[in-house]
């Protein structure tokens, strides 16, 4: 059925829109924090729930409870990782990074920014990130990017995925578009993609803070673009660390008036 706008709409949907970049753009940060240092620190005595290795080609699943962080780091080349990530009490809400990347009016994801459910609300705060070389945009590796190099023992990330949701209770119609991290994709003059290695180095780390209760996907394969993605990678260093208070004035809650909301939308959800 087509639906006829009159130009009066057209107008006011037009003025909503720009009124709501407006406010947006306003309560952008004006100075996004420093890269976090590399290496990352020793976490703290006591402070570590889990830790585990990821070998290059293969994937895990764990479960993170509201507050925890995990700490992702990068042990040599050719070392990405991508998520996917799910509500625990409810698995039909989801990683959203098309919402993501618009309503933080960005698609670079570093240190202060968030990502966000497809019912609006926060899954995850991007509290350390040292490179902030991040890729919402391409998804992972497929069986079709990996045939090209003709070893059938390389793995990607679509099956990866796959069996990572199989294990989780889930199906691959549960999957949705992946956060690659350390994954320096940017977007060129002529709107093509390129990979900017040099924005990635040696101990680069990233730690991602829950904002409730999730079941997580990682696949450690070579991003697509990645002119090395024919080698297998190094193992990717997994680290969950223990819940500790957030601030009031904590950054990733106060840096845009998108992210504000969507916290409002998790304490309305939890009460």
């Amino acid at each position: 059925m087509h639906i006829h706008r009159t130009a009066e709409q057209i107008a006011a949907d037009r003025q909503r829109y720009e009124e709501h970049q407006r406010v947006g753009l306003e309560f952008s940060p004006k100075t996004l924090p420093t890269p976090s240092p590399r290496p990352g620190p020793v976490p703290e005595e006591g402070s570590v729930a889990m830790s585990r290795s990821i070998p290059g080609g293969w994937y895990t699943t764990l479960r993170l409870s509201r507050g925890e962080v995990l700490r992702l780091e990068r042990q040599g080349p050719v070392s990405a990782v991508s998520l996917a990530g799910w509500a625990a009490k409810d698995t039909t809400e989801r990683m959203n990074l098309p919402d993501t990347v618009k309503l933080q009016w960005t698609t670079e994801l570093k240190k202060g920014r968030v990502v966000f459910s497809d019912m609006g609300r926060v899954m995850l705060s991007i509290v350390e990130d040292s490179a902030g070389a991040h890729d919402a945009l391409t998804g992972g590796s497929t069986p079709a990017t990996v045939a090209q190099y003709g070893d059938p023992n390389l793995r990607n990330t679509r099956d990866n995925m796959v069996l990572a949701a199989a294990k989780l209770g889930l199906d691959r119609c549960d999957l949705m578009p992946l956060l690659n991290l350390f994954a320096p994709v940017r977007v060129d003059a002529e709107g093509q993609f390129e990979w900017r290695a040099g924005m990635i180095g040696e101990g680069d780390w990233v730690a991602l803070r829950a904002e409730m209760d999730l079941l997580i996907a990682l696949s450690n394969c070579p991003h697509p673009l990645d002119p090395r993605a024919g080698e297998v990678p190094a193992p990717l260093e997994v680290t969950k660390l223990k819940s500790v208070p957030v601030p009031e004035d904590d950054l990733c809650r106060t840096a845009t008036a998108e992210a504000q909301r969507g916290f409002e939308n998790n304490a309305k959800a939890e009460g």
